[in-house]
């Protein structure tokens, strides 16, 4: 008889690859309006896993993480609009600026943790959401930037469509996501699950706590930044609302809706809240509302989340 967890990971297993066959062969026979909420599920789900590793893997709650989303987007807006740079400027621009960003806010909130890191990386998301606004010269303020190409245009695909941009979403959502797989499971990716249990044992054990949070920091806002790119090439418009409370807080429901600490999880939370926030919004004003029962019954039911409920019976 086979044991409760090689069945769990026999019946996970099968669920995915049966997405992902669905995500493959599916979008043809949908139409556009459902090819364009995978192609945001997709998008967003980069993001989720990137929050992930800091999140589930690090332990370091951000509430700040959409910034580097925002900043990316910005780049890439600024970038193809008012400089008419070529495709791979404004895609390395976006990335290398997110990174950077990154990197530069990781000096600063690596040295606490908890709470006092998740208030300071809410501190910093919020600065950067009222520069938006301000800098009106640059981000075009309340009323954001348009007329970001189609990425099929910029980059020379011989097709166009929301299809082919759905594919191309998918290769680099799939990239993402080997990449963070591998992260995670390395022994960079175990020291970092070692900080989240217990900080001061892996000090004792002669690891830099500080710069595995750091680095863990700094390529997750790499990720983000990801996926920053690709949402200004789909949605063609930036504003200030990609780096408010409001993205950060759904962002933080992706993951902890679909399970932190698995990547898979927060992938699935993120398209679970578009396809529910769409869906429900087509027929009803109060969809926060229905959404907020939905994950308010969630966590009482699973508090891991979704992705990791049959874990703690098996």
């Amino acid at each position: 008889m086979a044991e409760p967890k090689e069945v769990l990971r026999e019946w996970r297993a099968l669920v995915l690859g049966f997405l992902a066959a669905l995500l493959v062969v599916g979008p043809p026979f949908l139409s556009s309006y459902w090819v364009g909420l995978l192609t945001q599920a997709a998008i967003l789900a980069i993001l989720a896993m990137s929050l992930d590793v800091l999140l589930g893997y690090t332990g370091l709650p951000s509430f700040g993480h959409a910034a580097f989303f925002g900043v990316a987007a910005y780049a890439v807006a600024v970038l193809s609009t008012a400089h008419q740079a070529g495709f791979w400027t404004c895609v390395v621009g976006g990335i290398l600026v997110g990174t950077l960003l990154s990197a530069t806010f990781g000096l600063v909130v690596s040295h606490v943790r908890d709470v006092y890191f998740l208030m300071i990386t809410l501190a910093l998301g919020m600065v950067l959401w009222g520069l938006s606004y301000r800098w009106i010269p640059v981000t075009g303020g309340d009323n954001g930037i348009a007329g970001i190409p189609r990425l099929e245009a910029h980059a020379g695909l011989p097709v166009a469509g929301p299809i082919p941009f759905y594919y191309v979403t998918l290769v680099v959502f799939a990239a993402c996501g080997v990449l963070m797989a591998l992260l995670v499971r390395s022994p960079f990716g175990l020291a970092l699950r070692g900080i989240r249990e217990n900080e001061s044992r892996m000090k004792s054990l002669g690891f830099n706590t500080w710069l595995h949070c750091y680095l863990s920091y700094v390529l997750a806002g790499a990720f983000a930044s990801v996926s920053g790119v690709l949402w200004a090439y789909y949605n063609g418009f930036v504003s200030p609302t990609y780096l408010d409370l409001t993205a950060s807080s759904e962002l933080f429901l992706m993951v902890t809706l679909g399970g932190p600490a698995t990547l898979v999880g927060p992938a699935l939370g993120a398209g679970a809240i578009v396809l529910l926030k769409n869906a429900i919004s087509a027929y009803t004003a109060r969809w926060l509302l229905i959404l907020g029962i939905v994950y308010i019954v969630t966590i009482l039911g699973a508090p891991q989340g979704l992705w990791n409920l049959g874990r703690r019976r098996a």
